[in-house]
């Protein structure tokens, strides 16, 4: 039996429940962002204002055992050291990256970091002895764009980040949408090419084949031939924009296979905001311009969403951790009011 396993068996015995903090405005919570290659935390205020922040390696690489205890523990150390500065941290919100069930508080499972069937929400709590809340690194991100960032103000906000891969994220009244079974809005994954190139997920041509940000950077490569390769698609967009034809030519078709896919999105969802957000939306009119392009070629009966550009940066899956934090203080103190 690994660590992760004793961890979890040791845990399943307890039940699922964690401290009740006192009532009363102010305070702080911490939110904790979990990704394939960072963890980020902050403390975050009522209103989602941040006061201090910090970060360590993931280390994916050392094992799903050693990732675990390397969240505990840094939260344990951002907690300490809030508590040690005079700070009252009220409860804790967690974003992981993988298939999350909010609801159980599991990390079903997590490719990048090879959790499968973890309780994070019980160990976390348990671990820090605060209030813990759980939800999934895209959701979390587009609840923070939708109640503090770029979507505030609508009541269906489609936040579309573009980094790695291409997530997606349905907000419905400031709260995440996460389908069923916790795959709502997985856009990436939707087949834009039939017969494409294979994706990991197990299909042909999705969309993240064509433009994430590492098939662009592949796709660029696999046609230069013998030029050295570039390291990312943040070179592509910006030898595009320098007129290097092939460069050109391997974004406009993410572009356009983007704006196909996010079609669908808009068919279904009718948005009032599209949030463009990830690393490859600082690209700015670079993408948006061909992507409203092909939106409005395409759209019939469709009625096209604002197409803006997130305004909380990398921040937003641990202000939006926060947040959940937040909604469940705010829950436990409706259920004794």
């Amino acid at each position: 039996m690994t660590d992760l396993d004793r961890a979890a068996h040791q845990q399943a015995g307890a039940a699922d429940t964690v401290p009740t903090l006192r009532d009363g405005p102010g305070g702080l919570v911490l939110g904790l962002d979990i990704g394939g290659t960072i963890v980020k935390s902050a403390l975050v205020a009522p209103d989602g204002t941040v006061t201090s922040e910090s970060r360590c390696a993931t280390r994916p690489q050392d094992g799903p055992s050693a990732v675990l205890r390397t969240v505990l523990d840094h939260a344990a150390g951002a907690l300490a050291a809030a508590r040690a500065a005079g700070e009252d941290v009220r409860a804790v919100g967690v974003a992981s990256c993988g298939l999350v069930d909010e609801n159980a508080g599991t990390v079903v499972f997590s490719s990048s970091i090879q959790w499968r069937d973890l309780p994070l929400r019980r160990l976390v709590s348990e671990h820090l002895g605060l209030p813990a809340a759980l939800g999934h690194d895209v959701r979390s991100g587009g609840l923070a764009e939708a109640r503090l960032g770029a979507g505030r103000g609508h009541r269906v906000v489609f936040f579309v980040p573009v980094g790695t891969g291409v997530g997606g994220a349905l907000l419905l009244d400031g709260k995440p949408y996460p389908g069923s079974h916790w795959r709502s809005a997985e856009i990436g994954h939707v087949v834009t090419q039939v017969d494409g190139e294979a994706c990991p997920c197990g299909q042909r041509g999705c969309l993240d084949t064509i433009a994430g940000g590492a098939a662009v950077a592949r796709r660029y490569n696999e046609r230069c031939g013998a030029r050295p390769p570039v390291p990312g698609a943040e070179e592509v967009a910006r030898r595009a924009a320098a007129g290097d034809p092939v460069a050109v030519r391997v974004w406009d078709e993410a572009a356009d296979a983007m704006a196909q896919t996010l079609l669908a999105g808009i068919t279904l969802f009718d948005p009032a905001v599209l949030v463009l957000g990830g690393g490859l939306s600082q690209a700015g009119e670079q993408l948006r311009v061909p992507l409203r392009r092909g939106l409005e070629r395409r759209a019939a009966f469709q009625a096209l969403p604002d197409l803006v550009f997130a305004r909380l940066g990398e921040r937003a899956g641990r202000i939006g951790a926060g947040l959940l934090a937040w909604d469940l203080l705010h829950a436990r103190a409706g259920e004794r009011s």
